[in-house]
């Protein structure tokens, strides 16, 4: 059902998803606070969650 609801028809992948980590530990997120980001392939949006 998750897959259906997604515009990738995917999961994604390890490798999709280290961009988010990577960002979160550098130094550029170091004033980020209180946020979520929200790493789900448009699931979020096309759902209508």
């Amino acid at each position: 059902m998750v897959v259906q609801n997604t515009p990738f028809k995917r999961f994604g992948s390890p490798d999709e998803l280290s961009g988010a980590l990577v960002y979160l530990l550098s130094d550029a997120s170091k004033f980020v606070s209180g946020t979520v980001l929200t790493v789900d392939g448009g699931f979020s949006i096309f759902s209508g969650v």
